[in-house]
């Protein structure tokens, strides 16, 4: 039997070792995400602002039923009650872009918008065009909807899905993060995500958000569905 890793003379003999030491492994192209949490004081503030809009959008509307997803308008970043969510997320954003060497870097918020999920709701895997970054912030998560998933962005990787002994970042197509209350994620708005069916007894509530450098949010950032 042929030894791993050397390299066996017609006799049989083992020669030498066909390489010497660990592998070097260099990442390439790496995807990120941003996990973030909001301090307590600054949490309260923005969480009042936000449980007061979406109260205010839906007066008159009835509750959602099982597994249905409430979403407000993408414009709730231009209310005043937002501009607490809108100033954390701006310099959360910036602290991203040191992390990215990128500059200059002025950056605006293209979108922003509530999502209620009720339990047994789920979000179909997606992504956000036209924005160069994208986030989610949660004000009530809880056991059985606390978390999100991120897809591997590169469909070419499925053509062969060999078994795997443990999953890693290098073998995996998905990557599950836990979430809580007061967290705050941003990552490239290519990313593809989706999030499981919320299977907790209560509501899932969420605000979702697009940045776009300002250069090119005027004519390119806004969101492809909603309000005119």
């Amino acid at each position: 039997m042929r030894k791993v890793g050397c390299i066996v003379g017609p006799n049989g003999a083992t020669i030498m070792s066909s390489t010497t030491g660990n592998p070097e492994v260099i990442r390439l192209f790496p995807s990120y995400v941003s996990k973030m949490r909001v301090t307590d004081p600054v949490r309260d503030v923005i969480d009042r602002g936000v449980l007061a809009a979406i109260g205010e959008l839906r007066v008159g509307r009835p509750d959602l039923v099982e597994g249905e997803v409430w979403q407000s308008p993408p414009s709730l970043h231009k209310l005043p009650a937002i501009l607490p969510l809108v100033t954390c997320v701006s310099e959360a954003a910036d602290r991203v872009l040191d992390f990215l060497n990128i500059g200059p870097r002025a950056l605006s918020m293209t979108g922003c918008w509530a999502n209620v999920a009720a339990p047994r709701a789920a979000v179909k895997m997606h992504a956000h065009p036209n924005n160069f970054l994208s986030g989610v912030y949660y004000l009530k998560v809880q056991p059985g909807a606390d978390t999100i998933n991120f897809h591997d962005p590169r469909p070419q990787t499925g053509i062969i899905r060999p078994p795997v002994i443990e999953l890693t970042a290098y073998n995996t197509d998905q990557v599950i993060v836990t979430v809580e209350n007061g967290g705050l994620l941003i990552f490239p708005a290519w990313l593809l995500h989706s999030v499981d069916e919320n299977r907790s007894d209560r509501p899932r509530i969420s605000v979702s958000f697009n940045l776009m450098f300002t250069a090119y949010a005027e004519t390119m950032g806004a969101p492809l569905w909603g309000e005119p």
